[in-house]
């Protein structure tokens, strides 16, 4: 077996290697986080408005043989 005599504290496989890890994700949970925020303040200043889907539930049959997959009293 060959010894590893390539050894370093500040190579890619030590503390630079972490510090760069590290660095990574707290990026990219500073990224979605603000993220994160700018949805909800849209979400805040326009809320859900559920009008056109329930305006077209005309169209919807309750009892159809194409649901009868979905029945779970069956299961």
């Amino acid at each position: 077996m060959a010894e590893n005599t390539r050894r370093g504290l500040f190579t890619l496989n030590g503390i630079t290697g972490m510090l760069i890890a590290t660095l990574l994700l707290l990026s990219i949970l500073a990224f979605l986080t603000t993220e994160a925020i700018k949805v909800e303040r849209v979400s805040i200043t326009k809320p859900y408005d559920p009008a056109p889907i329930v305006n077209s539930l005309d169209n919807v049959k309750e009892n159809s043989k194409a649901n009868a997959k979905y029945d779970i009293s069956k299961l």
